[in-house]
């Protein structure tokens, strides 16, 4: 049985940084891509970024937070990584985590590419 689990978000003044984890177990880890979606209030989920079982180059954000989070992991811990910095306002929302099927090794922006997600981790980013 597949589980995701986010932690680290928190609240936080504008301009400064959090970090998000997760850890997916019941799946090949390192053979699979990896997303981070969020959701405001009020708002329609949406994706923010995601990477490829290698990771580093092979990332990609919206053009949103490009600059300002970056996206990692750990393959050996099975813990895929959010750093936020510079939040804004904006960027408050309920981030969830998310993992494609084993095997699925390309990015993709689209929600339904994902079969496992997480239950949210809630940031808030004040002014």
């Amino acid at each position: 049985q597949v589980q995701v689990v986010e932690s680290g978000g928190g609240l936080v003044q504008a301009g400064g940084s959090l970090r998000l984890s997760c850890t997916a177990s019941g799946l090949t880890f390192d053979n699979t891509a990896m997303g981070w979606f969020r959701q405001a209030p009020g708002k329609e989920r949406e994706w923010v970024s995601c990477t490829r079982p290698s990771g580093g180059n092979n990332s990609y954000y919206v053009d949103s937070v490009k600059g300002r989070f970056t996206i990692s992991r750990d393959n050996a811990k099975n813990t895929l990584y959010l750093q936020m910095n510079s939040l804004k306002p904006e960027d408050t929302a309920m981030y969830y985590c998310a993992a494609r099927p084993t095997g699925y090794m390309a990015c993709s922006f689209s929600q339904s590419s994902y079969n496992y997600w997480g239950q949210g981790t809630q940031v808030t980013v004040s002014s």
